[in-house]
């Protein structure tokens, strides 16, 4: 298994739903496009939710590890989103 190596890390256990998934989606706006942001996120609703908020929103989940007691989801920042650069 390949391992990706983050450009920065977000602890959100025993952060709930919806706050996780804003929270993950205000730092990936901060992030430069191509860059990879690693999110802890609690097993339940947290991994239910939040990667598929992030997917419909246009991320790119590149890698979820099982930790046991958490989730580290790896996701790239897309090249663009939202409105153009003025």
């Amino acid at each position: 298994m390949s391992h990706f190596t983050p450009d920065a890390q977000l602890d959100l256990r025993g952060t709930p739903c919806p706050i996780n998934f804003v929270r993950t989606k205000l730092r990936l706006e901060k992030m430069p496009p191509g860059s990879l942001l690693e999110v802890w996120l609690d097993a339940g609703e947290p991994m239910e939710q939040v990667p598929d908020s992030l997917k419909m929103e246009g991320y790119g989940i590149e890698q979820i590890e099982d930790h046991a007691d958490f989730f580290a989801l790896t996701i790239r920042c897309p090249d663009q989103i939202g409105e153009p650069e003025q």
